[in-house]
């Protein structure tokens, strides 16, 4: 398996190139015989021209592919690979005919038959083609066989994550770090995977460096330091690297146009989706006559405390008891609710929250103020995630869950708010819009939960 390693990232990019030349080469058809040659478009195209805009489908498609995933058919589930691509094809598609509207001057729906005959192939297509290509890769690239190296810890949780990807990660043996050195390299030597656990930083260190000698796959859980440093630059003034985290946070410039950007799109979102909002309202209202809004404290930067304005989801007595999140299956949440919370809608009021001012489109998703001091108990670094503005959306929302660990979000968050940039809000909004399909992302904690918390992460880890 070591030697055909090397050879996974030319497999994979021509197959990724196949499926691209496919796919543009069955729109270049399409354009020709129905469009360019038809007359529709009202408007001859010089020959180079024609190309320009095959060229443009494709770069579309690869764009859509890398955004959404479509291409990592050995990183990601088949389900997930699949979603990808379809969603992928959809909106380019979408976004191309919608194109071909605009310059031949159609009324929306008219010559959409050729489009929509090419979707339906295109979406086959890429069924057969990921089923195929994990098939393929499965025989290829077996599962690895890893050693599970953890600490003070239970490492009951990160075992349950890891085999839920049984057709990538293998865990044959677990070892505690407080056997002897001489024990854990004799165990490391039988390996050639080895996943290091939340243990110390001096003996992660020294097995890091071990397994770099022997040239062994090393998989490690990051601290919040070595999140900190990834957005650290290289000083090289002097013979000394230097390592420089400047914890300045956002620029003025920054502040500005991610506070324009906010306004901008909120504003065009609160028009768009207000019909949507008003029937929302109505159903909400039918249903047990409660108030159609639901007002909460919730953390913003700095600290500062706001109301949180969602649609209300659950019964008007869901929080009698004190406050606690949603669990799986919660009784509590009304028959409309549990449809606003699977898609989402129930979270678009916020919009006005961000026309206010006190939340973002994009960053931490705020928390509330009991919880996060019940978190902060036994994770003091709780409160790092309030360097930024409370977000609508965000990095732990995109590749975290309603029920990830309160540990495991501050480090999601974290790596946000050190990796800012324009491009990383454009990505996590795109992100977004693919999440809101896919049910684990509002799964609830357990029952016997009221924070994220699990009992395997009471305390706070450096």
């Amino acid at each position: 398996m070591e030697r055909r390693e090397k050879y996974k990232r030319i497999i994979m990019f021509c197959t990724s190139f196949l499926i691209m030349a496919i796919q543009t080469g069955v729109y270049a058809y399409v354009w020709f015989e129905h469009y360019a040659d038809a007359g529709v478009i009202g408007k001859e195209f010089w020959y180079r021209g024609n190309y320009v805009v095959i060229g443009q489908y494709a770069l579309m498609l690869f764009l859509f592919y890398k955004l959404y995933g479509g291409f990592k058919v050995g990183y990601l589930r088949v389900f997930d690979v699949l979603f990808s691509q379809i969603l992928s094809v959809l909106c380019v598609n979408l976004i191309t005919y919608l194109q071909l509207a605009l310059i031949g001057h159609w009324k929306f729906g008219t010559h959409a038959a050729p489009i929509l005959e090419m979707t339906v192939f295109n979406l086959l297509f890429v069924c057969i083609w990921v089923v195929f290509m994990r098939w393929i890769y499965a025989k290829i690239y077996p599962p690895r066989r890893m050693l599970l190296i953890y600490g003070e810890y239970s490492p009951v949780d990160l075992i349950q994550k890891i085999s839920s990807r049984e057709d990538k990660y293998y865990i044959c043996e677990t070892i505690h770090i407080k056997e002897e050195e001489s024990v854990l390299k004799a165990k490391i030597d039988e390996y050639r995977n080895i996943i290091l656990g939340d243990i110390p930083s001096h003996e992660r260190n020294v097995l890091l460096k071990y397994c770099f000698e022997k040239d062994i796959r090393c998989y490690s859980i990051p601290k919040l330091s070595d999140i900190m440093l990834q957005s650290a630059d290289n000083i090289h003034l002097f013979d000394t690297t230097l390592l420089l985290f400047r914890n300045r946070g956002l620029s003025a410039e920054q502040r500005f146009a991610k506070r324009l950007f906010d306004v901008a799109v909120s504003l065009i979102g609160t028009v768009a989706a207000s019909p949507v909002m008003l029937v929302i309202a109505v159903l909400i209202k039918v249903y047990d006559g409660g108030p159609v809004f639901y007002r909460q404290e919730r953390l913003t930067e700095g600290g500062r405390v706001f109301y949180v304005l969602k649609f209300r989801s659950m019964r008007v007595d869901s929080e009698k008891a004190g406050a606690r999140l949603a669990a799986k299956h919660d009784s509590r949440v009304t028959p409309v609710g549990k449809v606003l919370r699977n898609i989402h809608f129930d979270e678009l009021p916020q919009l006005f929250n961000i026309l206010k001012g006190d939340m973002s489109l994009v960053g931490p998703r705020p928390e509330r103020p009991e919880i996060a001091e019940e978190y902060k108990r036994d994770i003091p670094e709780f409160d790092y995630r309030l360097k930024m503005k409370a977000g609508l959306t965000g990095y732990a929302q995109v590749y975290g869950k309603y029920n990830t660990t309160p540990y495991d979000k501050l480090k999601l968050d974290l790596t946000y708010i050190e990796n800012y940039s324009f491009f990383l809000d454009m990505k996590l909004l795109f992100l977004t819009f693919k999440i809101l399909f896919q049910k684990e992302n509002t799964e609830g904690v357990e029952q016997w939960q009221k924070t994220a918390a699990t009992k395997e992460n009471k305390k706070g880890r450096k």
